[in-house]
């Protein structure tokens, strides 16, 4: 799949998730410490995330981005003949020719980070019929009633306080784990199992800061400039518009590295049926430990 192997990578030679419960035990990564974990065989829990557009749903351990970063991971499969150095390239290649897209980030903040965006004046609540409470936002409703299998957790608490930030954005990387691959940390305060997704949001800014957030990734520092939010929640809509000066072109939605959505079809054959449609709200929702690892201690 279109895993961004070599530096941005939740899958492949990069392996954030190895990198991440490495450096939680405060163990180098290497491929002979993450087999030693395997064999002592500790364990601990992961959350997992289902991300849904309709009757759609995929299931995510790692990571959900939509603009540079996604846009960086995919397009530069081209130039797979470079080795590692394609990700370097494209990355220099796309900070400097900037891409910004419209949209909107709806979100319901986990405890602490209630400040972050503006309030979003309705209550969504799916029901099992398949209804939504919804007012100003106008956000339809993704839940269903087909449930032969797991079908993930859904919004049915009440009173949920939802925030909204709106583009355009040059990057939204919702984040299950700490770390993307080795040398790329992009959620400093992600936890394996809090029950929480990191958001790491780079608003609209100039190519050099955007060249200089991607430098400054090795150790998490990006986030703390000014043009990037950083916060966790318990939900997320992502509504993607499109790219910014264009009236038909949009950006790429990926997860765990696998296109989940294109809005530029010209550059491509005919998507599989499966995958989601770029423009309808997606939404995420997460299942605090879930899963279980092989971990360090």
């Amino acid at each position: 799949g279109h895993a961004i192997r070599d530096r941005f990578a939740s899958l492949g030679t990069g392996n954030g998730m190895v990198q991440g419960l490495l450096h939680s035990a405060g163990e180098p990564f290497s491929m002979s410490n993450a087999v030693f974990a395997i064999i002592r065989g500790h364990r601990r829990a992961l959350d997992v995330t289902s991300v849904v557009q309709g009757k759609t749903r995929f299931f995510s351990v790692m990571m959900l981005t939509w603009g540079l970063v996604a846009d960086i991971d995919i397009e530069s499969e081209k130039f797979r003949w470079m080795g590692s150095a394609r990700i370097d390239f494209y990355s220099l290649l796309r900070a400097v020719n900037l891409r910004r897209y419209n949209g909107r980030i709806l979100f319901v903040p986990a405890p602490g980070y209630e400040g972050f965006g503006d309030p979003v004046e309705q209550t969504i609540s799916c029901k099992s019929n398949g209804a939504t409470n919804a007012a100003e936002g106008d956000i339809p409703d993704v839940c269903n009633n087909e449930t032969c299998t797991y079908s993930g957790p859904s919004t049915d608490d009440a009173d949920l306080e939802w925030r909204s930030l709106k583009g355009p954005f040059v990057n939204v990387w919702i984040s299950n784990i700490a770390f993307a691959s080795e040398g790329v940390m992009i959620a400093p305060q992600a936890q394996f199992a809090d029950g929480y997704l990191d958001a790491a949001i780079i608003k609209d800014c100039p190519w050099s800061v955007a060249l200089g957030l991607l430098l400054r990734m090795k150790d998490g520092s990006y986030i703390e400039s000014p043009y990037v939010e950083y916060f966790k929640v318990k939900a997320l809509r992502i509504e993607p518009g499109l790219r910014v000066g264009s009236s038909t072109i949009g950006g790429i939605i990926d997860s765990d590295g696998e296109v989940l959505a294109r809005g530029d079809r010209s550059q491509t054959k005919e998507e599989p049926e499966h995958l989601m449609a770029y423009g309808p709200p997606i939404q995420l929702m997460v299942d605090q430990g879930l899963a279980t690892i092989f971990s360090p201690r």
